[in-house]
């Protein structure tokens, strides 16, 4: 696969969530079917749900079952596990055998034995200019659930999140945010220059866009610049 069609892959498949992700008006609503449609979208997770903190404090404010609450309350108990991890450490953590797991030595063989979750996939949600922290997370009962193609779709929903969550806290709607942010001209310069090398739509070039930043934990504005001076795009690639 080339290097356009995976950027177009991509694209497509970022335009598929909209749907499912802006029938929800209210902030939590739409973290709320984040979380609902992000089990029908990656194929190992069976649970999922959102973490938000501040100041090494969390809570999980979106779930789609108990079973995340139980998993959580460990992590935020010991303070660590995959999702405390993973947003503290501004990065995506995949395990397969809780149980056995040395990064987690006491969380992991705790979230086996008393909720049965063998494997789970946390993303950070990166938020620009924010002291508020949050993650996105998935489990599975099964081991080693997760793939790499679990991995980049994890990572377009964990975006929709950050987009999200970056408008409540400025008392806006994200489709507002989304606007205000595509009217910035670096911005605007990048997302003609990968709607004109990928053939793809402007909604999509500011998708990849948002994509990027969060995969790179960078701001958007850094990410379009980079895309002006360089004409390139780093982004992950869907199997």
């Amino acid at each position: 696969m080339t290097t356009e069609d995976a950027l177009q892959r991509l694209a497509e498949a970022f335009t598929s969530l909209e749907p499912h992700l802006h029938r929800a008006g209210p902030v939590d609503e739409m973290l709320s079917s984040i979380t609902c449609y992000g089990v029908q979208l990656v194929r190992g997770a069976e649970h999922a749900a959102i973490t938000r903190g501040r100041a090494g404090r969390f809570t999980t404010v979106a779930n789609t079952s108990d079973l995340p609450l139980k998993v959580d309350a460990i992590q935020y108990e010991l303070g660590y596990g995959p999702c405390v991890d993973a947003i503290l450490d501004k990065t995506c953590y995949r395990t397969g055998d809780l149980p056995n797991e040395p990064r987690w030595p006491e969380f992991g063989p705790r979230a086996a034995a008393e909720a049965g979750v063998l494997s789970m996939l946390s993303f950070r949600m990166f938020l620009e200019d924010d002291d508020l922290i949050a993650g996105l997370n998935f489990y599975s009962t099964q081991p080693d659930a997760f793939d790499d193609a679990d991995e980049t779709l994890g990572l377009l929903l964990a975006t929709h999140g950050a987009l999200a969550l970056a408008a409540v806290r400025r008392g806006e709607t994200a489709t507002h945010l989304t606007r205000a942010l595509e009217s910035n001209r670096e911005i605007g310069v990048a997302m003609g220059i990968l709607m004109a090398s990928h053939r793809i739509t402007r909604e999509q070039a500011f998708d990849l866009l948002r994509v990027a930043s969060q995969h790179s934990q960078r701001k958007l504005i850094d990410i379009a610049a980079d895309v002006a001076d360089t004409g390139t795009l780093d982004l992950p690639t869907l199997q």
